[in-house]
């Protein structure tokens, strides 16, 4: 059976604090990360400054420190590519690290043009997943709301169906705010890395996406866990690879996955579908056909 989720439930809007333009805090974060000696540059004893100054940074860089510091403080805005290439190499930013930073310059794609783009599950889509009803499949947004599934992705991942869920159909609230996210998720870190990852991507596309901004605020109000990610600028992106979970039903269970994007139509979201699977003849693969017999 395929659901869809209704309205996502939110929390009442928590008004965020003043903030840095996004740019300048990525620059700042991943500054702070780049050990001196990395790059050839003595710490010293003296040395107070966690990572690079940014007359460091912008000597490696090879751009002026004034116009560094404008671009840390909002005040230089859409810098070149050239400009962009020469702190991500110095900055030593991975690819989707790259992309993000090219993506909160305004030189990236998929900056998006509607405020607050609408999400919608369309019949296609709503056909594949019932046809993969004996897998665990969940489709997601940019804020990481769990938007359609079926009953044995609902089931495995925590509780997501029927009028009254188990969980909260958020993922950043169900793991930076449910104990239970603990449980299910054994290697909790992780996806929660993964989870951050995917939320500062989201809030670069989607700058001027409230609900978005307000389900940063309020994971950074209520969870240290998630600022201190959050703060350090880290993108975790796994498109595909092995994911170790937990039901009450099946005990530990370890399940290869891979998340397929199905791409934005004009003035909405894309959407990403999480599939589980397991090696047929494997113990996974009996917990799993065990675990949907038991279904409705």
């Amino acid at each position: 059976m395929t659901r869809t989720a209704d309205t996502p439930r939110t929390a009442a809007p928590v008004r965020p604090a003043p903030v840095r333009p996004a740019l300048g805090e990525f620059l700042r974060a991943r500054r702070g990360r780049v050990a001196p000696e990395r790059v050839g540059i003595a710490a010293g004893r003296r040395r107070r400054v966690q990572g690079l100054r940014r007359e460091e940074l912008a000597q490696l860089a090879g751009i002026s420190v004034d116009y560094y510091v404008r671009l840390e403080q909002g005040r230089a805005t859409q810098p070149s590519p050239e400009v962009l290439d020469a702190l991500a190499r110095a900055l030593d930013l991975g690819a989707a690290e790259r992309a993000h930073l090219s993506t909160l310059a305004g030189t990236g794609p998929g900056i998006a043009a509607d405020s607050a783009p609408a999400t919608r599950v369309g019949p296609v889509l709503r056909q594949v997943l019932r046809s993969l009803d004996h897998l665990p499949v969940i489709a997601t947004d940019h804020r990481l709301d769990a938007v359609a599934w079926n009953a044995l992705g609902a089931e495995l991942l925590g509780g997501l169906d029927g009028p009254h869920p188990r969980r909260d159909r958020n993922n950043g609230r169900f793991l930076f705010l449910d104990p239970a996210a603990r449980t299910v998720h054994p290697e909790w870190e992780t996806r929660a890395r993964e989870a951050v990852g995917l939320l500062r991507v989201a809030t670069g596309k989607h700058p001027e996406d409230a609900e978005l901004i307000s389900l940063v605020a309020e994971l950074s109000t209520l969870s240290e866990e998630f600022r201190s990610v959050w703060d350090s600028g880290e993108i975790t992106m796994c498109a595909a690879g092995r994911k170790s979970l937990h039901h009450p039903a099946t005990g530990p269970l370890t399940l290869d996955f891979e998340t397929l994007q199905v791409p934005a139509a004009p003035g909405q979201t894309g959407l990403v579908v999480h599939v589980y699977s397991a090696e047929e003849g494997t113990p996974e693969a009996t917990a799993l056909a065990n675990l949907r017999a038991t279904l409705p």
